[in-house]
Formats: C-alpha cells, structure tokens, sequence
C-alpha cells in the first residue's frame, strides 16, 4: 500500500522498476538513524524571514518518531543549517548571486550558531543521547557541508529517515544525496513540510518514484518497533 500523497502513476512507475512498492520493508534498529532537518526558529518560529507556517505541524509527528527511534535504539539526528562567514567564499554562489547583499547579510547573521534563530523550535523535544550536526548547505550529506555521512557509517547505519523542513529543500537534497552515497532513504510524508503544498507533494512523488522511499509517520514508527522487537527475540 502506498502513501496517499503518492499519485497511481507514480506508484505504478516504482512497482515496474523495483517490483514492489516500498524499498524499505524492515528497519533494523542499529542500523537505523531518524534524521530531523532545520526545524529552527528561522523556519518554523512565525515571521521569521523563511517561515515555513506548515512546518509546526509536523512537530508531533517528529516528536513521536524520535520517540520511536529512540525506544528503538535508533540514533536521533538533529541537523541545523549553520552558517559563518567563511561560507562567503566558499559558497558565493548562494551568497553572492542568488541572494542580494541584504539577505545575505541577514542569513548569515540568523543561522549563525548561537543566535536565536539559529536555535531549535522550542517546541522540538530533544534528549541528551541525541546527536547534532551543522551544515553549511542545503544537504546534510554533501562532504562539504557536514560529517554527517562519516558519522552514520562509523556507526554502522544503512537506512535513513527524513524529516523536518522544507521538503524541497534541505530534506530533498539530503534525501537525495544520502541515496547517492548509498543509504537506504525513507522521507515520511507526514513529519516534512514545504512553504507550498504543490512543492511537498512534487517532491514526495520523485522521491517515491526514483530515489526511495515515502511513508507516513505511523509506518515508519510501526517499522521501528516491529525493527526492535524482532532484535530482542534474537537476542
């Protein structure tokens, strides 16, 4: 069965190419981490100059999943877009030709580590056993943007879950970056969001169709624990 969020064609498109619907039937908890992108002030607090108002939404559905994960045995992974000014130069691109002067400025002044806006969701809940990692860009995977590939492959982690704001953004790129380095990706339809709804449901759908896979969060929490009981029964 495939997400409501999936068009028929789309899911049709998956089933011919990999011969089922889902990519990922089982989630064993040691080699799982649940991934939580940018749920910052600057995208979720209102007014804040990139306000994503759908991403407070998904807060409960994060919440129950880094629950699961953790109760799991999952790592929990916070990642917040974080920047300084040695990414003047090292991504001018962004700074210099997407942005005017003003915006960046204002960006670079936001997502600097300790500011407010820079800070996590207040409502985010959090647990000292959870790990953090700062981006640079938009992806969390790219090597020049984090450790965060090194970090999940020295523990032994396959599979990745995706979750946090904006889904075609920072969770798509690092959904597909973490594909590309070979992860196992599930984005859960319900705990992303996106300014506009058009964006999140596009994205969802070539994700599903190319690059991995789409639950929502009641199947991805169900996969984790039926991923933890089936690793105490082995025990």
């Amino acid at each position: 069965m495939t997400p409501p969020s999936i068009r028929p064609d789309v899911a049709e498109r998956a089933l011919q190419r990999r011969g089922q619907h889902h990519m990922v039937t089982r989630l064993a908890a040691d080699k799982t981490a649940l991934i939580i992108v940018d749920m910052q002030n600057y995208f979720v607090e209102p007014g804040a100059a990139v306000e994503v108002p759908a991403a407070r939404a998904i807060v409960p559905a994060i919440n129950r999943l880094a629950k699961s994960a953790r109760a799991a045995g999952s790592p929990v992974v916070w990642i917040q877009m974080t920047h300084d000014e040695s990414h003047l130069k090292s991504w001018s691109v962004f700074y210099e030709r997407l942005n005017s002067a003003e915006r960046s400025a204002g960006d670079l002044e936001a997502l600097r580590a300790g500011s407010h806006m820079h800070a996590l969701w207040h409502e985010m809940e959090t647990d000292p056993s959870d790990l953090w990692v700062h981006k640079s860009r938009f992806s969390a995977f790219l090597p020049e943007s984090s450790d965060l590939a090194k970090t999940l492959r020295d523990r032994g982690i396959e599979n990745v879950i995706i979750t946090g704001t904006l889904t075609n953004v920072c969770c798509m790129t690092s959904a597909l970056d973490a594909m590309m380095m070979n992860f196992r990706t599930i984005m859960v339809s319900d705990a992303n969001a996106a300014r506009i709804e058009d964006h999140h449901f596009a994205t969802l759908n070539n994700i599903f169709e190319t690059f991995g896979d789409v639950r929502t969060t009641d199947e991805v929490a169900g996969l984790l624990r039926d991923g933890a009981r089936q690793a105490k029964a082995a025990e």
